[in-house]
């Protein structure tokens, strides 16, 4: 019988996914979703194989599992950031800012990649955590446009540029030294993107 960690099955399933989650976090930096496997992850977590099977058939749903965990607290972190904002524009820049360290530190594939990678119905999970981000930049741009602080227009299409904008990963994809800049360089320019008067403003 596998031995049980942290001295009940709750307390035994919380803890071995926390270190799946982070062993896969891991290799999923170091060499992005095509290498990972099962056995490796299970290997860095240093839970036996019949134990991530247990959680995990396969690696599908241990990404689908991974993506659905780390959703729940990136969105909570994002609302509680936002919530320290003033303005709509501060809090586009929060946004810009949280969405690019996110993708720094997140290696699947994109979108279509990821879609031929996985089933249909794993793929559809792992999109559906994109929707209330969304919901959130387009509330964001709703109150910059009402504040006059960002173009009238089509609300639309400002938060399909900037969703577009965030998603680009040669911002992120620089030595770990350069990051910093380099988003705050994109900040500066979604700023000036969705800005009334075309003009950035203050960081």
């Amino acid at each position: 019988m596998p031995k049980v960690i942290g001295g009940s099955l709750v307390a035994h399933r919380g803890e071995v996914r926390a270190r799946v989650f982070a062993a896969l976090r891991e290799q999923l930096y170091e060499r992005g979703f095509g290498s990972v496997t099962l056995s490796r992850v299970a290997a860095a977590a240093g839970v036996g194989r019949t134990s991530i099977y247990n959680h995990f058939p396969d690696r599908q749903s241990l990404l689908v599992a991974f993506v659905e965990h780390e959703a729940q607290r990136y969105v909570s972190d994002l609302d509680a950031g936002m919530r320290a904002a003033g303005s709509p524009t501060e809090r586009l820049a929060v946004f810009a800012r949280m969405q690019l360290q996110r993708l720094s530190e997140f290696h699947l594939p994109p979108g279509q990649a990821l879609a031929g990678a996985l089933d249909p119905s794993a793929y559809r999970r792992i999109a559906a955590h994109a929707d209330p981000i969304t919901g959130r930049l387009a509330a964001i741009v709703a109150d910059g446009v009402a504040a006059g602080e960002m173009a009238a227009g089509d609300p639309d299409v400002l938060v399909a540029m900037v969703s577009a904008a965030l998603s680009a990963r040669q911002i992120v994809d620089v030595p770990a030294d350069e990051l910093p800049a380099s988003i705050e360089s994109a900040v500066a320019v979604v700023r000036r993107m969705v800005s009334a008067d075309g003009v950035a403003g203050s960081l």
